[in-house]
């Protein structure tokens, strides 16, 4: 049986069409979702892709977090299922409280787009099998609200239970605290970071490469082998 994979649209999405594609060239099948879906149609996973969910009128994702679609997801999650938020996503994760810390706008105030060099720091995550620990990686980077903060204690304990999955290398791009671009939750279904993987899935486009196609197969071989 086919691998399903969720993904969320809200008002404001962007990517959610690269977020399929990139699904089904990893081998799975895309599912679309809707904010106002009450229910998760049966997918055996949930992407909240890129954009700026609500126009970010009120705070990056925090309108989105209040979405029908959300409360079965919410549910879900912290029984196991697994969930990626790309950007957007990942903003919207944190305002959930499914992920720790919050985004602030960045250091710089301007939106930045660029390719991004990163580490992968865990690489023993449901989306990120398919990588080695210190792994360098380049992916694209698109934001405007993309500052990673926390409290210091927060910030301690991600680093001492290795929840800090990603994290930028030769440029900090947004000012991001500990130069942090993705995190995971405790049980490791759960993962959020600021780059696209969606748009590093084919050698034609993006970067060039396709450092981002791991994050797809990683959760394929993880629901093959379930």
């Amino acid at each position: 049986m086919t691998a399903r994979i969720g993904v969320v649209t809200f008002p404001g999405s962007l990517d959610d069409r690269d977020t399929q594609r990139a699904i089904r060239l990893a081998g799975a099948e895309p599912v679309a979702l809707w904010h106002k879906d009450k229910d998760l149609k049966q997918v055996d996973a949930v992407v909240l892709c890129g954009g700026f969910s609500y126009g970010d009128y009120l705070r990056a994702g925090a309108i989105a977090r209040f979405s029908p679609v959300m409360e079965p997801l919410l549910e879900q999650a912290k029984a196991g299922l697994p969930v990626l938020g790309i950007c957007n996503g990942f903003q919207i994760l944190t305002e959930a409280h499914l992920l720790p810390g919050t985004m602030l706008r960045n250091d710089h105030l301007h939106f930045i787009c660029r390719d991004q060099k990163l580490r992968v720091e865990n690489a023993e995550t449901a989306w990120t099998t398919d990588y080695t620990a210190g792994q360098e990686i380049h992916i694209p980077l698109k934001n405007n609200d993309g500052q990673y903060v926390a409290d210091a204690y927060t910030l301690d304990q991600l680093e001492a239970e290795g929840r800090v999955a990603f994290r930028y290398l030769d440029f900090n791009p947004n000012g991001s605290q500990r130069d942090i671009a993705g995190v995971t939750n405790e049980a490791g279904n759960v993962v959020g970071l600021m780059p696209h993987p969606e748009h590093a899935v084919e050698p034609l486009i993006g970067t060039g490469r396709t450092d981002g196609l791991p994050f797809f197969t990683s959760i394929l071989k993880k629901l093959v082998n379930a």
